[in-house]
């Protein structure tokens, strides 16, 4: 796949702690961005595989599914490129002497990913710089749309 830049603009944007605090200063931001869907995703893989997008995405689910319910059980899955899936947890201190009781005291368990440093550095992007456009309200977007897809033409 050809690789296109990331675009960025230039914003001003002051500053409230670090070593320029109070300094008006002026940073990159990333823009032009689009988001893939999960099934355009697994579209684009099928392309390279022997699998169509179905199985792809059928694949991708179970694989997800069987690791969180491997690290529910309080075990730790190495995922592929992508990293490590750890089970973490929020527990609230209790006073010592107390008692502590695991269904108060410890709450939001989750999954999280300890992400491969490797995989999640982009060192083989270019950028390219663009001017920012105008921010269109909600109700000018929603014009914008109506008017590129106006419905069925009317047969004479």
């Amino acid at each position: 796949m050809a690789n296109k830049p990331i675009q960025f603009i230039l914003k001003e944007q002051k500053l409230n702690i670090g070593k320029q605090a109070g300094k008006t200063v002026i940073v990159a931001r990333p823009t032009g961005r689009q988001r893939i869907d999960f099934r355009n995703f697994c579209e684009r893989i099928s392309k390279s595989t022997t699998f169509n997008a179905q199985e792809v995405a059928a694949v991708l689910n179970l694989a997800s599914e069987t690791a969180r319910d491997i690290v529910a059980n309080g075990d730790i899955v190495e995922f592929g490129d992508l990293g490590t899936l750890t089970p973490s947890f929020k527990s609230k201190a209790v006073l010592k002497g107390e008692q502590f009781r695991a269904q108060q005291h410890i709450e939001k368990p989750v999954v999280k990913l300890l992400a491969s440093r490797k995989y999640f550095t982009l060192n083989d992007v270019t950028f390219e710089q663009v001017t920012p456009g105008e921010k269109k309200t909600k109700k000018e977007k929603k014009t914008e749309k109506k008017n590129e897809n106006p419905g069925p033409v009317p047969a004479d």
